[in-house]
């Protein structure tokens, strides 16, 4: 099989048709099987030394598929949920395609024979008291363009408790200032309008301002920089700049868990019962003064 075979047509044809026009799966889920086909296709290239260009089907065996998922589990912390949901985005790939080629059944029976991981006993929900969120969005400087970025997204992941994958389909037409609301499409598709306060929208504008100055309704509202373009931010670099935040945090409010991971900001605001107006305070409270020599943070993200 060579590297020019029905490997990428078929990846291709499973995201822009399959996925969306015969499963009609939601776009949170073609976010998710996306994020797992990038990180598994670049753990391949890394390990086996081959460039992505030049992968095939044949790559993907079953030794290779769960080599990738027990590394990530083990460096990403993945759950036995998360495991067997990237397992069944991979398998799902594998079927389409074996329809498809009736003779690549084979690679689907092989990845067939990977077991699901058995789900533990559930144990207390993991969230932050009200004084350690206050520590943790009081943490990014503001006076930095990251900063800015970070403080607000956290700030609005806590209002909103919306989800990673509901925070970063956001577009900038999503926020109404004037009704002083906010519209997130949760699983299945499901869409649900959620109140801001005062202080969020105040965030908001600030935030607005420099990261859209053409106030393009259409646009991302977080996004990345690459190459001098706006790309998708992935929900790796939403947990990394949480985890820094929070570790620094950390030291000055001992509530705060050094492995803070963003679903704490959501159930933290769930088991809040007056977190708003005490947590998020007025934006001139988190703006610090900018710290002189602190330019190698002022980056775009």
């Amino acid at each position: 099989m060579t590297s020019d075979d029905s490997f990428y047509r078929l990846l291709r044809e499973w995201f822009t048709v399959f996925l969306p026009r015969q499963r009609a799966a939601s776009p949170h889920t073609i976010t998710a099987c996306r994020h797992t086909w990038n990180m598994l296709l670049g753990w391949v290239s890394e390990t086996q030394h081959v460039t992505l260009d030049k992968i095939t089907l044949a790559d993907l065996d079953r030794a290779t598929v769960t080599g990738f998922l027990n590394h990530m589990r083990q460096t990403k912390n993945w759950s036995p949920a998360t495991y067997n949901q990237r397992l069944a985005c991979i398998r799902s790939f594998f079927k389409y395609s074996s329809a498809c080629q009736p003779m690549l059944t084979m690679y689907l029976d092989d990845l067939t024979a990977i077991p699901l991981l058995k789900n533990t006993q559930a144990g207390p929900i993991a969230y932050m008291s009200e004084a350690a969120i206050t520590a943790l969005l009081a943490q990014p400087d503001p006076a930095t363009r990251t900063g800015l970025g970070d403080q607000f997204f956290m700030i609005l992941m806590y209002d909103t408790a919306a989800r990673d994958g509901e925070m970063l389909a956001l577009r900038l037409g999503d926020i109404d200032t004037k009704r002083g609301c906010i519209d997130l499409m949760g699983k299945g598709a499901k869409p649900r309008r959620i109140p801001l306060t005062k202080q969020t929208l105040a965030h908001y504008r600030r935030y607005a301002a420099a990261f859209h100055p053409d106030g393009n309704l259409d646009q991302q509202l977080f996004y990345t920089i690459h190459h001098h373009k706006k790309t998708t931010m992935s929900d790796d670099n939403v947990a990394r700049f949480i985890r820094q935040h929070a570790q620094a945090a950390h030291s000055s409010c001992p509530e705060v868990p050094a492995k803070t991971h963003p679903h704490m900001l959501r159930h933290a605001r769930a088991m809040h019962s007056l977190p708003r107006r005490n947590a998020l305070g007025p934006p001139d409270r988190m703006a610090r003064p900018h710290r002189p020599g602190n330019h190698s943070h002022l980056r775009s993200r």
